[in-house]
């Protein structure tokens, strides 16, 4: 057990997608009253917004660099998340989305402050995943569901389940290490080979984008597998892969749980 820390604390929250409605109260507040208040956002509106919650807040995207490892850069901001903490100041850091959500500086920050015996809380955000859920009338738990960083996807060669959604991130930087400020295609086509050695190519999938805007539509566009490494995609766009396989229930469980085949 840590012995009890005579640093500051250190909150994370999450901003969620759309710009000012998805802010919840308990995250405005952590980032109101913080001795340091910093921010990883995706839109200039997002940053005004948290600028006035918090005149002092300050961003962590200057760490990024054109072709600067990510990983050196994420390593940067959880130094800017932990020094000040460890200092005995109150410090809350703000991600779009969610920021449990594939946010590696964030879960990395949080899980050494608490080695280090700091005071750390993580209040959840609406991340692109529970939009996509709501823009595309998807229920994860009616078939299962399988989310993977698109390179990790292909990298390890994971096995999808057939039976269940696949939900690749991050499908226009695959393969990439170093920090980018647009999308590189070139490698989309070793995804799309990968997936058609599981789905014809004709199964349909879905590029989907959320809107960080109320008044404006996602971004849903339907083409079947084998012309995806073709598509004109977005840049924030996550990758959904449908079930091509229905659930069977195992007559063995079936009788173990004491349900009928209905």
């Amino acid at each position: 057990m840590n012995p009890p820390s005579t640093g500051g604390s250190l909150t994370v929250v999450g901003t969620g997608i759309e710009i000012g409605g998805q802010l919840t109260p308990q995250a405005r507040a952590a980032f109101a009253g913080a001795d340091e208040a910093l921010y990883l956002v995706a839109d200039p509106v997002a940053v005004r917004l948290l600028e006035r919650v918090n005149p002092q807040a300050r961003s962590l995207h200057g760490l990024y660099r054109e072709g600067k490892d990510r990983l050196v850069t994420y390593g940067e901001m959880v130094e800017t998340m932990l020094a000040p903490t460890r200092a005995g100041r109150d410090v809350c850091a703000a991600f779009y989305g969610h920021p449990g959500v594939f946010v590696h500086p964030a879960r990395v920050a949080i899980n050494r402050a608490r080695s280090e015996g700091l005071r750390v809380r993580m209040f959840p955000g609406i991340s692109s995943l529970d939009c996509l859920f709501a823009d595309l009338g998807l229920d994860p738990a009616v078939s299962g569901c399988q989310i993977y960083h698109a390179t990790d996807f292909v990298l390890y060669r994971s096995p999808p389940d057939m039976r269940a959604f696949l939900v690749l991130l991050q499908i226009s930087v695959i393969g990439q290490s170093a920090h980018v400020e647009r999308a590189d295609w070139s490698r989309l086509s070793v995804l799309v080979e990968y997936l058609q050695e599981f789905y014809p190519p004709e199964h349909e999938v879905i590029a989907y984008e959320a809107s960080p805007l109320p008044l404006i539509a996602p971004v849903v566009e339907r083409l079947p597998l084998s012309g995806l490494a073709g598509a004109e995609l977005n840049f924030g766009m996550t990758l959904v892969v449908p079930p091509a396989a229905k659930a069977e229930a195992d007559p063995t469980m079936l009788a173990r749980l004491g349900l009928s085949p209905a």
